[in-house]
């Protein structure tokens, strides 16, 4: 992983459907100038890809941790991946 720039995945579990939960983790993500992807899952799960400056990548799992008003966030599974090449990029919701 580089040192300037980390990627993750998130698995996010509890109350996170139905509530605005990826809309404001994208919303938090490009606030923070992170890239990547955020979907619900089948299983009620909400799972994302971030790709940013470690402080930055930090931040939102702090935020993942806790969500927006209305969510009930049991747990946050965080999983490293290999960093890009730095092209930057959006967040985008994915359906």
């Amino acid at each position: 992983m580089s040192p300037e720039r980390q990627r993750v995945r998130l698995v996010v579990t509890g109350r996170v459907q139905g509530v605005w939960y990826r809309a404001s983790l994208q919303r938090e993500a490009r606030r923070l100038a992170v890239a990547g992807w955020v979907r619900n899952r089948r299983d009620g799960a909400v799972e994302a890809e971030a790709e940013g400056a470690p402080d930055a990548i930090r931040q939102l799992v702090g935020w993942a941790r806790l969500g927006p008003p209305g969510s009930d966030v049991r747990d946050v599974a965080v999983m490293p991946l290999d960093a890009g090449d730095g092209d930057g990029g959006d967040f985008v919701v994915r359906h």
